[in-house]
């Protein structure tokens, strides 16, 4: 887990030499204190990432770690329903400091957002009612992504959160080449009309208590991933609700009375859950 877990490992480090520098007294030039290495920690930068496909141009969030040399493993992160929004593009920052590059997708082309759920329910419905074009915008968006030279050859992941989460969902059943595919309250509506082989990863984090998803939809979706040959682990988390991974869930939920809630301690586990998947998946961990 070399990239994951450097940060932890280099603050770990300083905090104990640090302790034992205070402890002993000694001068910040003596022998033992000069051991203790200073590192920068990541310098994650962000840029417009643009593509096309179908006559559309898609504008995407680019983030990495300007402070590695070595091209790095590739996530995609699919926005809510919204649009690729601060959200999407705060997640992908968190990726980029943890060693991936992270490539936030605009799945509604030309950046737009949706300004009320009715909207966005148009836009994510439009999306996924059309799934050869939904596949053909996120394989373009792979395409240039692979391209990229901060980028490692081999296989790539995908994230999702709501409606990304199902588009991630979707993405795995009908076998594109992803090593792991990882949904965050996604509801999970089957897209594809001819589900294809797919021997990767599928984790889905579920809400115990999300009224978006019902529980006969959820195993449907995880026993058809099964099916094609994918590694499939559901886990809920009991007491969270729907969009329980973003803080402004709430603040949505009385603007626009949805039954969204966010869980700090669902947020935080399905994280956690969700690194050590792509580590093991894209990580070489010889």
């Amino acid at each position: 887990m070399r990239h994951l877990f450097t940060l932890a490992c280099l603050g770990t480090c300083l905090f104990t030499g640090a302790i034992g520098v205070q402890a002993q007294n000694e001068p910040a030039s003596s022998p033992k204190a000069e051991q203790v290495a200073l590192q920068s920690g990541p310098r994650v930068v962000g840029e417009v990432f643009e593509y096309a496909t179908g006559g559309t141009t898609y504008q995407g969030y680019l983030a990495r770690n300007a402070s590695i040399d070595q091209p790095q493993p590739a996530v995609l992160v699919v926005h809510e329903w919204w649009g690729l929004d601060g959200y999407a593009r705060a997640r992908a920052d968190q990726l980029a400091a943890l060693g991936f590059v992270a490539l936030a997708v605009d799945m509604y082309g030309d950046g737009k957002l949706a300004g009320h759920p009715a909207e966005a329910k148009e836009f994510s419905s439009r999306v996924m009612q059309d799934w050869p074009a939904a596949r053909a915008r996120l394989e373009a968006a792979m395409a240039r992504l692979g391209e990229h030279p901060a980028v490692a050859d081999g296989g790539m992941a995908a994230i999702g959160y709501c409606f990304g989460g199902s588009v991630v969902m979707n993405m795995a059943l009908s076998g594109m080449p992803l090593e792991a595919a990882i949904s965050f309250h996604g509801v999970p509506t089957v897209a594809v009309n001819m589900p294809q082989a797919f021997e990767g990863s599928v984790r889905i984090h579920n809400g115990a208590e999300d009224g978006f998803v019902a529980r006969d939809d959820l195993v449907a979706m995880a026993g058809a991933l099964k099916a094609q040959g994918a590694d499939v682990m559901v886990t809920n988390y009991p007491g969270a609700s729907h969009g329980f991974t973003n803080p402004e869930a709430d603040a949505f939920a009385a603007q626009h009375d949805l039954p969204l809630a966010y869980d700090a301690a669902a947020d935080a586990a399905s994280w956690q859950a969700a690194l050590l998947t792509l580590d093991a998946t894209l990580n070489d961990n010889d």
